[in-house]
């Protein structure tokens, strides 16, 4: 069974790659499940200099998903070259690095530093963050700044460009759009949702930051809906991210038009998510006879 499908310049042998924030850096998994059976892993956030994160509470379940508020605590891009690259490129399977910064210039110097990392397959650009020079505007969901980022993050670095794309807009085929139209080599979507949950005893925010991102199987019909949207705007690969727990859900991003999934909070549930849903997505092409896994991208039939 074919399984292989590519975003962009990447080629994966097959469409299931582990989200960031929710795989670590890998090398915390590979006791549990052998690496080289995955599509690709997209590690945990970079930013360029360490970073603690939120204070806790920084997770908390919710019906149908969790919500979290880390605050994109991580080692920084130094400390993973140094510990965590040289492990990873002892597999066989490409490294997606998601990287982040609050100004465009934090987001430069990271790919200044990550150009010069052996064995990063591409980058996975987060732009759910706030700009401080903006007042906190989120990059994401500013058309002119998310342009901005992306003109400028282009013209630093030669790797495949994934830019992963916020829920948190009125239009996201009109951000996926610019992006596409910056020099962006496939997208991922989406990110999380802002969302809250208060105690009600305390009457307070039971997490520490007061807001966290939403994930979970709560949000995947919203997800599915958002990726079948894109897919249709853009010519670059879509990648499908948003409460994966099975192959089922896995299938309904690949038949919107997503040339791969990433799994996320389902890593937290059974760290074999990922491979079961491979196994899934196999036994499924057999049984309807596909035998190239790209003729089932974007096969949805509508009326």
């Amino acid at each position: 069974m074919d399984l292989k499908t590519n975003i962009g310049r990447i080629i994966l042998k097959n469409p299931v790659i582990t989200a960031s924030g929710t795989f670590g850096y890998g090398t915390e998994y590979n006791e549990y499940i052998d690496l080289n059976l995955l599509g690709a892993i997209s590690v945990k956030g970079l930013h360029v200099n360490p970073k603690q994160g939120n204070l806790p509470q920084r997770i908390t379940e919710t019906p149908c998903g969790m919500l979290n508020a880390i605050g994109l605590q991580g080692i920084g891009i130094d400390a993973f070259a140094k510990d965590k690259m040289p492990i990873l490129r002892q597999y066989n399977v490409p490294i997606l690095v998601n990287f982040w910064g609050t100004t465009i210039d934090e987001y430069e110097n990271a790919v200044l530093k990550l150009n010069n990392i052996d064995g990063i397959a591409g980058l996975e650009v987060n732009i759910s963050c706030p700009n401080i020079k903006e007042g906190g505007i989120t990059f994401g969901t500013n058309g002119k700044l998310t342009s901005l980022l992306i003109k400028t993050i282009r013209k630093k670095t030669k790797l495949p460009l994934m830019v992963k794309l916020s829920p948190n807009v009125t239009s996201i085929s009109k951000i996926a759009k610019i992006v596409e139209s910056e020099g962006a080599d496939s997208i991922s979507l989406i990110n999380t949702f802002t969302a809250m949950v208060i105690d009600i005893e305390k009457r307070k925010p039971v997490l520490s930051n007061v807001t966290g991102g939403l994930s979970g199987p709560a949000i995947r019909p919203i997800a599915v809906r958002m990726v079948w949207e894109v897919a249709k705007a853009v010519k670059i690969p879509v990648i499908g991210i948003g409460g994966i727990m099975n192959a089922q859900d896995a299938l309904e991003f690949i038949i919107a038009g997503a040339s791969a999934v990433q799994i996320g909070t389902a890593n937290f549930v059974d760290p074999l998510t990922a491979l079961k849903v491979i196994d899934g997505i196999e036994e499924y092409c057999v049984r309807h006879k596909i035998s190239n896994f790209k003729n089932l991208i974007g096969s949805l039939e509508i009326g």
